[in-house]
């Protein structure tokens, strides 16, 4: 299937990036995975994902720094990003959103499949 929505994961923790990749599979996406800031930034350059999911605290560069530089990134700007994050206070969601933030979930308020569908309605409106 050609036209599979690709997603990159950017989560450090492991067991929580198993068990979304783990999911997102399930529903028929394609995902990538990075363990920390740098990388999520070279791999959504070098993947082109469809949306990319983003946790803010991570090793080397946090997620509002990756945020910031995808989107002062001519090819990534219109990437849509999703926090997720373990960050709940209203500081950081709006940090999140004023630096282009498409949506911001704390992991520990959402199930895997409120994600899934928030992903789904995400894209729907990218197209």
């Amino acid at each position: 299937m050609a036209d599979k929505k690709k997603i990159l994961l950017a989560e450090d923790e492991k067991m929580i990036a198993d068990m979304y990749s783990t999911k997102f599979t399930l529903e028929g996406y394609e995902v990538v995975t990075a363990r920390d800031g740098a990388e999520a930034l070279a791999m959504a350059k070098s993947e082109k994902p469809d949306i990319i999911l983003l946790d803010i605290i991570m090793p080397k560069l946090d997620g509002f720094v990756v945020l910031k530089s995808i989107r002062e990134d001519a090819i990534l700007k219109s990437t849509p990003v999703i926090l997720l994050t373990n960050l709940g206070q209203e500081d950081d969601i709006k940090k999140g959103k004023q630096l282009g933030a498409d949506d911001y979930f704390v992991k520990a308020n959402h199930s895997p499949q409120e994600i899934v569908e928030k992903v789904k309605t995400v894209l729907a409106k990218h197209g």
